[in-house]
This record gives structure tokens, sequence and C-alpha cells, in this order.
């Protein structure tokens, strides 16, 4: 969840950190007092896109920053922490942004700096706002694939996972297959270029790991007088008259003779020997391998000829003789296929027709899977439904699907995408007898909140985000209506953290938390302040919002009556 938020310099906010809870949140105010703005800190804070114009006037630039807890370590996030090297730890993510007044920006995640493309991938998997003015992913008819999969994922993912490993390998083939089939001219081109870099490779007749060796002798040959004076200066140290080793053999012979007197000299004694021994054995170490040494500077000049071309091909053909190598096979293996490109044609059509029909049989089990569940998925959303005064509004899943214009040698000519060969739309009634439309077709401002809330309600905890954010999504309902829309709101927080701007009485008598948005002039600025309501104060609050003006003492008493028709309600849910 979305535990603190420290916002600097944004619009009409000077400094504000603001701490929230488990459970539903509610923040209230009268218009223009900076409750949006918040939401707006927010949103770029998950990968929104910002504007100079956020920028507090007289200031360099605007910083929000944002802490989030995270209640299990299986949280999708952790994966995208991995993927980007991104380190997790004590289950917190920290989101960083800054805008300049220039127009910079400016992200970081867990200190570490990352692309704005990358902040909202973060972003994505923590927070979901929905607002009244916006499209948001339930809206948008290519989203509802992925929920339907959502919804059921433990029957779905193991079947949608196969696919996808077929559906990938059939496209690397089909690009292969293209590749050779198209351009003869251009094949021709490319092939003259392999042949002529694959002559040129065997000229060089390259040995493996040949330029980590060559640098190593080059080193020894280049600093041989400093090597051969090194091991001289050694080994006349340790032989001779009055040298390391005569006096270790006297040290040695001490300790000998007078072992079978004590028991620690005999433990040394022995001790001592080995070492000797072993002084002795590098000592000969050295000398013998001082003999072998020779200075050959026609052999450095080889060397240093041998590696020019060896850097030279470096910069065509790899980083090292081994990566040069590696693409050499690669070549010859190309150049076989173009030089016999109608047998690897054939082959590769017989491949994609196998791994097709694969594909196929996978995206009809995905197919028979979304269908059981998009019955599951209509019965809790007509329930849902029912529960927002909707009861008699038909929702429907349609399936669709597009022809392909590729030769099939199975029955259904359907064309196959990432997801299996289905198109998903989410179809909605709000009335009898209209007929079923798309979600962003259908209903007026209240009923498309209904709606929205119904389906938020049931893939909340599908979605795995750790804050859902209401943007006055309760606009131009009120009566039985507002209180059920309440409820859900409320129902919804307890399987995620919801944070609600709001304008109804009823959704603010629900909260957990109740936090009052006031704008203030200090030195001639205004600014923003966030201030969390006592019971009292929540009460004044609530009547306020009852009234709109003064607060009588009938605004207070019905104030009382929806605290306590919410407490009993949240003492039977």
């Amino acid at each position: 969840m979305l535990t603190e938020l420290s916002i600097q310099d944004f619009a009409i906010i000077d400094k504000i950190s603001i701490t929230f809870n488990e459970g539903l949140t509610v923040l209230t105010g009268e218009t223009g007092a900076g409750k949006s703005i918040i939401i707006d800190a927010v949103q770029l804070l998950a990968g929104c896109r910002g504007s100079v114009e956020f920028v507090r006037h007289g200031t360099s630039k605007a910083e929000i920053e944002g802490l989030f807890t995270l209640d299990s370590k299986d949280h999708k996030i952790f994966a995208t922490g991995n993927y980007y090297g991104i380190d997790i730890q004590d289950e917190m993510v920290v989101l960083h942004r800054t805008i300049t007044a220039s127009g910079k920006s400016i992200c970081r995640v867990n200190g570490k700096l990352v692309t704005l493309a990358i902040l909202k991938e973060f972003g994505k998997n923590l927070i979901d706002i929905h607002s009244q003015h916006e499209t948001q992913s339930l809206m948008n008819s290519e989203n509802h694939i992925d929920l339907l999969d959502q919804f059921d994922e433990k029957k779905i993912k193991k079947s949608k996972d196969e696919y996808t490993k077929l559906y990938e390998k059939l496209s690397s083939l089909k690009k292969r297959y293209k590749e050779l089939s198209e351009n003869e001219q251009e094949m021709t081109h490319r092939l003259d270029l392999l042949q002529f870099q694959i002559s040129e490779l065997e000229q060089a007749e390259l040995v493996p790991n040949e330029d980590v060796e060559l640098n190593e002798e080059r080193s020894q040959l280049a600093n041989f007088e400093r090597i051969y004076t090194g091991l001289q200066d050694a080994y006349n140290a340790l032989y001779g008259e009055q040298k390391g080793i005569e006096w270790l053999n006297e040290a040695n012979q001490a300790l000998q003779d007078n072992q079978e007197y004590d028991s620690f000299i005999a433990e040394k004694a022995e001790e001592m020997s080995n070492h000797y021994f072993l002084i002795e054995e590098l000592m000969y170490d050295l000398r013998n391998y001082t003999d072998t040494l020779q200075y050959d500077p026609g052999r450095l000049n080889e060397i240093e000829s041998r590696l020019d071309e060896i850097n030279r091909l470096k910069k065509k053909y790899g980083s090292s003789v081994d990566e040069i190598l590696e693409y050499m096979g690669k070549i010859e293996e190309e150049i076989e296929q173009i030089t016999n490109k109608d047998s690897h044609l054939s082959k590769l059509a017989e491949e994609i027709n196998e791994i097709s029909q694969d594909a196929y049989l996978e995206a009809k089990q995905l197919h028979d899977l979304r269908k059981k569940a998009a019955q599951s998925l209509k019965k809790d959303i007509q329930k849902e439904l029912k529960g927002l005064y909707l009861e008699k509004a038909s929702f429907s899943v349609e399936f669709d699907t597009k022809e392909s214009t590729e030769q099939r040698t199975f029955k259904e000519n359907v064309k196959m995408h990432k997801n299996g060969f289905d198109y998903i739309h989410f179809l909605i009634s709000t009335n009898p007898g209209e007929p079923l439309k798309e979600l962003n077709k259908t209903a007026s401002g209240g009923e498309l909140s209904r709606i929205m809330l119904a389906l938020k309600k049931i893939f909340a905890k599908h979605q795995g985000v750790t804050s859902v954010i209401f943007d006055e999504v309760d606009t131009g309902v009120s009566g039985r209506v507002a209180q059920a829309i309440a409820e859900k709101i409320y129902q919804i927080s307890n399987q995620s953290q919801v944070l609600c701007i709001t304008h109804l009485p009823q959704v603010a008598a629900m909260s957990d938390t109740h936090k009052l948005i006031k704008k203030l002039e200090k030195n001639k600025r205004t600014s923003t302040e966030v201030l969390e309501l006592s019971v009292k104060q929540k009460t004044d609050e609530l009547g306020r919002m009852i009234t709109g003006t003064k607060l009588t003492e009938t605004a207070q008493k019905h104030a009382n009556e929806l605290l306590e028709l919410a407490s009993t309600y949240k003492t039977k849910i």
C-alpha cells in the first residue's frame, strides 16, 4: 500500500507529507482546495507524463516521493525489480519523480535512476487510478482478455504459458521463412557479404583463446629484463652460503636435534621440516624456470603483428577471438541455409505447420477455459450490479475471432496472436430491451460509475495493485445509489488500500481514515494543507458536506446517523 507521500513545490502545494493507512481513506474539501492536485502528483509518480505547469511558480523544480509497503514476497513487483536490476528489500518500494522548471523529468526507483517507461512499469503494479474523466484500463477492450485471464488465473495460467512458448517459437520460424523467401536480390548480396567474411576469417586461421595467450606472451617478452632479474634475485636470496635456505636448514636441524625432549619442539620440528622442503623445491623451480627464459625480439615483433591483425578483425566481428569464432560458425550456417534455400524453406514450412497445429490446439484449450471463466465472471458481475441498484442491467463477455490469410491444415481458419485466437469484449446493457454494447459506448455518468465499481470490486484482488485510487467517481449519484457506492468502495478497501476523493457524505462516513484538504494563504501565496480528522471533526465535516453551507444541528444529527449506519455495515461485512 501507499504508506507515505511527500510533495514539494507542486502546483499550489508548497510542502506536504501525508501518511496513509490500510483500508479506506477519503479526502474531502472545498472545490479548488487541492484534492485532485494530490491525485495528479500520484499519477506522475506512477509514470504519467508531466509538464512544467506542475512546477510551483517561482521554484526551480517539483518533487514527489512515495513509499509503498508490500504484504507479500509473491507480489509481481519483485519480478519487475529483478528484470530491471532494482533491489527490493524489506518489502518496500520508493518511487521518486522530479520535474524541473526547464522541463526535465528525473525518475528513481529505490534510489536508482530509471527512465519514465520503467517508472511506469513499477507504477502500474502499485497504483490503479480511476477518475470520472479518464479512459481507464477496464474501459479499454484490448485489456479485457488479460482481465478475464486474471479472473481465473489458477486454471488459465499454465495453458497460457504453454501457448506463449509455442507462439514465440512460431513467430521466430515465420520470420526466418520470410527472410529466406523474400527478395532474391538482397539474398544474393547477403550471400556475397557472408562469403567475403568467411574467406577473411578462414585466412586468419584463428585459434581459440589465441588473443589472451598472445597478450600474455607479449607481456612476458616486453618485460623480460624485469622478470629475469626478479627470478635471479629471488633464487640468489635463497641459494648459497649464508643465504636463506642455509639459515632454514640450521633452524630445521636445531629443532630436529631437540625434538625428543619436548612435545612442542617435536610438533614444530615436523612443521619446519615440511616448510624447509617446500622452500627448497620452490628454489629449484625458480632456477629451472629461469633457465628456460630466452629473449627473442623477432618473436615480439611477430606477436605485435598478429595482435594487430586480430584487433582489426575484432572491430568487425567480435570483442574476442572466441566471439569471432562463434560468429564464424553462425555465418557458415547461414551460408549453408542460403545456398540450399529451397530445402531449408521446405523444412521450415513443415516445422511451421507442425508448431501451428500445436499452438492452435493450445489456443483452443485456452478458448474453452476462457468460456467457462466468462460464465463465472458474468454471474459475479451481475451480482455486483444488483447491489448497486442496476438489477436490470445485463453483462456479457463477447468472444470474437479474425480470419487468417495464411494457409491452414486445421479446421478453423483463425488468426492467432500472442493471447491465442480470442478477441474479447465486455458488453453491457443498463436497461431492458436495449442491446448489449461495449463499456465505453453505453451508460450515463452515474451508471458508468457503478459499472466501473462493480468491475473494480471483481478485479481489484486479481490485478495485484497495492493501492486503488478513486477521483470523484461518485459524481452524478445520490440517495440509495450513493449509499450502495459507499458500500462497494468499502468492500474494495478490504482487498486493497483505497484512497478516495469524494463529495458524497455517504462515502466519507464509510472511511477508516478521513483527511481534509484545505487551501490556505501564507505570505501572500496560496498553499494546501492536509489534516487528519478526529471523530468529532469528521462529524462536523460530514455535516458541512450535507448542508454545503452553515453547520446546523440537523446536519450534525444526520452526520451521526450516517456514521452509525456505516459502523453497523462494517460489523456485518
